[in-house]
């Protein structure tokens, strides 16, 4: 399915040539009606002399309205630039040209409306202006058709041309992430809510689980239409009215993505190439604030500027752009730029979910052309080398290739060192390979100096070392990968370098025989007042020796395991056990007892329920 969408000057006939091809007047508000022009954006649909529908979407011509334009430009596959043979290029002409022109849309034609009203001359002059405004854009050399929606004279001739260019023009590809950018939310009598827009990257269907994003309402569709026949399904590139179950018109709004679940998340920093119109009046200054418009959405920006101090008329540059508020925006998305009374420019998200970066720094520059033109390898590695971090589950979200062709350049970019996978190869997390360098040195320094500082420890503690380095919830996986490289040495819960081992003197030494000695005479109820120093305590824990039951009570691990064993023995026999029955166990004290008890609670092993303990 493809969709034509009109552009134009205000009262250059947009709509009346729409009503002329299909017999729908596109002009639906009665505000519309009223003033005789187009305000919000209007829809028709067609059958062409060769068999295939097409969507139809009307957008306002008064500079006005140009935001609401905007809101239907985005999802079309081929732009009609309406232009009045009476009147010649306008100034909307040139600005909805030009907004084409940012958006990528390099599939079109040139309606020149009104032809009745003027003679063959004229017409001539007036193409030949249209051609050379047309050179500088990405709809150079698209064909003029002079037509007439009073007379329908050239109506023929515009259908057979939008026939030709549909043969040209490659459908949009299902890429398994739907996302039907919203540009209208009513309400009909006995269904609900209802929201229309283009449908791109994907496919929807009836009953099918959805997300409105930025506000992550959940929702499931409940009917489809296309062209106002109810459908079951519907496939990117078509025009969709989806009626949505649990949701009011209140919460939905212009501009959100209705999508699967789970996948698309809202970005506030932008990484793009910004190019400056050639027209624009003055330079655009770094950091400066305006406007910005991403399919269906607006939001406002302050434009970072990374390789300059201002950004000249006709230049393009690397940019930032800080949102005010979250849009959900996926790599390669167009975009455009206004102040409130002109469009200044636009172009392409590199990077939908951009860290903030140093400005005028040449590497950041480089990379961040790898990641626009590059390979798919150079793609993976310098958005690895950006995000510095990335889960394997998240990298087809960010790259727009094939599943299996990432897959496969995972592998070879894993296999040579290029990028270091952690963890699992389905779903472990990708590190490039010079932050993994960086960390593996911030760790051999910590534990260096954790080493001098404390000789007569078995090693840091693992999640001391993941605070240290504020790994979060991947420190598991990175001490695992270390321990693998056998960049670190295993201490059960610690970990140390491997040229480090701990030397105790010869009264430390024996301060630890006299400890465990005690333990084993009496090791269900050891002496208290024999605990060695803190430091060598810590080295029989870390060495799996010894087990701290609480600040004042230890014993050994052979008496704990043996202990354990027991009480959950009793458990397994009669379901409970009490306080007073394990001391009497053991022949120990309530203190010793209460104190395993305690422990085993912590540990989850057992469960206090009233005076009693049940197994967890």
């Amino acid at each position: 399915m493809f969709v034509l969408g009109t552009a134009g000057h205000i009262d250059h006939g947009k709509s009346a040539l729409v009503q002329a091809l299909t017999g729908t007047d596109p002009d639906r508000l009665a505000e519309e009606k009223k003033r005789g022009m187009t305000i919000d954006l209007g829809f028709a649909w067609l059958k062409l002399p060769g068999g295939q529908e097409i969507g139809i979407v009307d957008v306002p011509g008064h500079e006005r309205f140009v935001r609401n334009m905007l809101a239907g430009a985005g999802g079309i596959d081929i732009a009609m630039l309406v232009i009045a043979a009476n009147e010649g290029v306008m100034p909307q002409t040139r600005e909805h040209l030009a907004i084409l022109d940012l958006l990528g849309i390099s599939h079109g034609l040139v309606a020149l409306t009104k032809k009745d009203l003027v003679d063959a001359e004229w017409l001539d002059l007036v193409k030949m202006e249209i051609e050379d405004l047309l050179k500088p854009t990405t709809l150079s050399g698209a064909p003029v058709v002079p037509v007439s929606a009073i007379t329908r004279e050239g109506i023929p001739e515009l259908l057979l041309t939008v026939d030709k260019l549909l043969t040209a023009t490659q459908p949009k590809k299902d890429k398994g992430r739907p996302r039907l950018p919203i540009d209208r939310v009513f309400t009909i009598a006995g269904a609900g809510t209802v929201v229309t827009g283009t449908l791109i990257d994907g496919s929807l269907s009836v009953g099918q689980d959805v997300e409105v994003v930025p506000a992550g309402l959940p929702s499931k569709i409940r009917g489809l239409q296309s062209h106002k026949s109810a459908v079951e399904k519907v496939g990117p590139g078509s025009r969709a009215a989806v009626n949505l179950a649990s949701l009011t018109t209140e919460e939905v709004t212009r501009g959100s993505i209705l999508t699967a679940p789970g996948w698309l998340r809202p970005s506030t920093v932008l990484s793009a190439r910004l190019r400056l119109l050639a027209d624009a009046r003055h330079p655009l200054p770094h950091n400066a604030g305006r406007n910005i418009y991403v399919l269906a959405a607006e939001a406002v920006v302050k434009i970072r500027l990374l390789e300059a101090e201002e950004l000249k008329p006709g230049d393009s540059g690397w940019a930032q752009l800080i949102l005010d508020r979250p849009l959900p925006v996926v790599d390669g998305d167009h975009f455009v730029i206004r102040s409130t009374t002109e469009t200044l420019g636009g172009g392409v998200i590199i990077d939908a979910h951009a860290r903030r970066l140093p400005r005028l720094q040449p590497a950041v520059l480089e990379n961040l052309r790898t990641r626009e033109k590059g390979s798919p390898e150079d793609l993976m590695l310098a958005l690895i080398a950006t995000k510095r971090t990335l889960e394997v589950v998240d990298i087809t979200k960010e790259l727009s290739l094939d599943k299996e062709l990432v897959t496969g350049i995972l592998a070879d970019l894993t296999g040579c060192g290029e990028i270091i996978l952690v963890g699992e190869a389905a779903s472990g997390l990708l590190i490039s390979h010079g932050y993994w360098q960086s960390l593996t040195g911030d760790m051999q320094k910590i534990l260096t100096e954790y080493h001098r500082r404390y000789p007569i420890r078995a090693g840091i503690l693992k999640v001391e070392l993941g605070t240290r380095l504020k790994l979060g919830k991947y420190a598991p996986l990175m001490i695992d990968r270390w321990l693998t490289d056998k960049m670190v040495m295993d201490e059960g819960l610690s970990v140390r370098l491997p040229e480090f081992a701990v030397k105790l003197n010869s009264q430390q030494q024996a301060e630890i025989d006299s400890f465990r000695r005690s333990l084993l005479a009496n090791p269900y109820a050891p002496a208290l007042e024999k605990l060695p120093a803190p430091d060598l305590l810590a080295l029989l824990v870390d060495r799996g020796q010894v087990v701290k039951l609480s600040e004042t009570v230890v014993i050994s691990r052979q008496a704990y395991d043996e202990m354990t064993g027991k009480i959950l023995a009793r458990l397994q026999a009669k379901g409970k056990v009490t306080l007073a029955e394990v001391r009497d166990m053991f022949q120990t004290s309530r203190k010793y007892a209460q104190a395993l008890l305690e422990y085993l609670d912590g540990q989850k092993i057992t469960r206090r329920v009233g005076d009693e303990r049940v197994k967890y």
